[in-house]
């Protein structure tokens, strides 16, 4: 690896949170957190940046602490992207090639990814993510890998990720404000599935449920290869918002209450104790029961979790998902949320934090849910800088050491006369000095 490859910086910016990272690979292939900052994010809605100058400050204060801690200073990040205009389609493509003989190539799969990106598509959307799903060669179904094949015909079956290109570019606008480049837009769900689920659970068949503040992100996985992902528009902030509407409280006590002592399942919370909340500018002090707040909690997460259930069946694999649920984000600390989604859907449920592939003994103010996005965008920058250095090896230098006799190579003899009449130009000017270049 280059020295510009030794380390990846990634922006996670959410609904909640801004938070940025650098990262590096130590010997073993493992991720070393080397800085992460967090700010709070109030220029974004639902996943959508709304207010350009809020997360401008906010990336920014971000950024100057993780340069600062690190002591590394970059210039290209890694971006995650979703919102609720993120949809995504599957589409099949095929190629016919001039020779069945020949070995299919890694350029043959790349003809088909770029006639993937030339797909007709609204007006206004644009294609963030091409994923090749399986591919046939000549009526041989279900290749993961088609390179070192012969065949004349190649089709593909690709999983197809859809924004829209106002919200990229204002992203896109936010990071050059603070004077950087992005490499890649990264959808969040992706990033955090690379973070938190393991090969076997992506083989067996699992869904990633990343419950942030303002979306839910959803990716389904089955024999290693992802067949759906979506952005659910509301996430841990409407709950906080209910708790706030139906207490009469303000949206930072809603908050506190709901991380504190909130529940997401009502039955089992205890009916005798309340928690006392202070009044709004010297007024009465409100009692609330952790009963109630339980059963706001739970009617809100009834509804995540249906429409999560909705998504993984629209995928087509809800009854091939052996690993059941994996929740990260944020909002999958909630007291008792495992057993109410397992209640709901019946699947096995577990929570993912983000130190699959983190080294060492990881702290736990970064093993946190919260950061399996941050974490996992930095893992897929690693994974996009190896395989672009592999496309674009870097041109050799030669050196020629013209003392060496040069025989037969027809290339580099225009070289060698060149130098042998610069030799004798300089030793006919230095002969009256009685010198002699060698």
């Amino acid at each position: 690896m280059s020295k510009k490859e030794e380390f990846v910086a990634a922006i996670d910016i959410g609904t909640t949170k801004i938070v940025s990272i650098v990262g590096s690979k130590n010997d073993h292939g493992k991720l070393e957190v080397l800085a992460i900052s967090k700010a709070p994010s109030k220029g974004v809605k639902r996943g959508v940046v709304q207010n350009i100058e809020e997360t401008v400050n906010a990336i920014k204060s971000t950024i100057e602490e993780v340069q600062g801690t690190s002591g590394v200073v970059f210039s290209e990040v890694f971006v995650g992207i979703a919102g609720q205009h993120i949809k995504s389609i599957r589409n099949r493509g095929y190629i016919n090639r001039e020779f069945d003989e020949e070995e299919i190539t890694k350029g043959d799969i790349q003809r088909l990814l770029e006639d993937m990106h030339r797909i007709p598509i609204d007006v206004g959307e644009e294609i963030i993510h091409v994923l090749p799903q399986n591919f046939i060669v000549d009526h041989e179904t279900g290749v993961k890998n088609p390179v070192g094949m012969s065949g004349r015909r190649l089709e593909g079956n690709f999983h197809i990720v859809i924004g829209r290109v106002a919200s990229a570019r204002n992203i896109e606008k936010c990071v050059k404000r603070v004077g950087l480049e992005i490499n890649e837009l990264i959808l969040e769900p992706l990033a955090s599935s690379e973070a938190v689920l393991t090969s076997d659970e992506k083989e067996a068949g699992v869904a990633l449920v990343d419950i942030g503040g303002g979306t839910t992100d959803v990716a389904v996985y089955y024999d290693n290869v992802i067949r759906h992902t979506a952005v659910i528009p509301f996430g841990g902030n409407v709950i906080t918002n209910d708790i706030k509407e139906g207490c009469a409280i303000l949206s930072r006590q809603a908050e506190s209450l709901k991380m504190q002592y909130g529940s997401a399942l009502g039955d089992i919370a205890p009916e005798d104790r309340v928690v006392t909340i202070p009044g709004i500018s010297g007024r009465e002090p409100k009692e609330i029961s952790f009963k109630n707040l339980a059963y706001i909690i739970q009617s809100r997460m009834e509804e995540i979790i249906d429409a999560v259930t909705f998504e993984i069946q629209n995928s087509g694999y809800f009854d091939k998902l052996a690993a059941g649920i994996v929740l990260t984000g944020g909002g999958a600390l909630l007291k008792h949320l495992p057993q109410l989604v397992k209640f709901r859907t019946g699947m096995d449920v577990r929570i993912g934090f983000p130190n699959l592939h983190l080294a060492g003994d990881v702290g736990d103010d970064i093993n946190q849910p919260m950061f399996s996005t941050s974490i996992g965008l930095v893992l897929k920058g690693f994974e996009y800088m190896k395989n672009n250095q592999r496309e674009t090896p870097e041109k050799e230098e030669t050196i020629i050491d013209f003392n060496e006799e040069i025989k037969g190579d027809d290339d580099l003899l225009p070289k060698r006369n060149l130098f042998d009449k610069f030799k004798n130009t300089l030793n006919e000017i230095f002969a009256e000095n009685d010198m002699k270049l060698e």
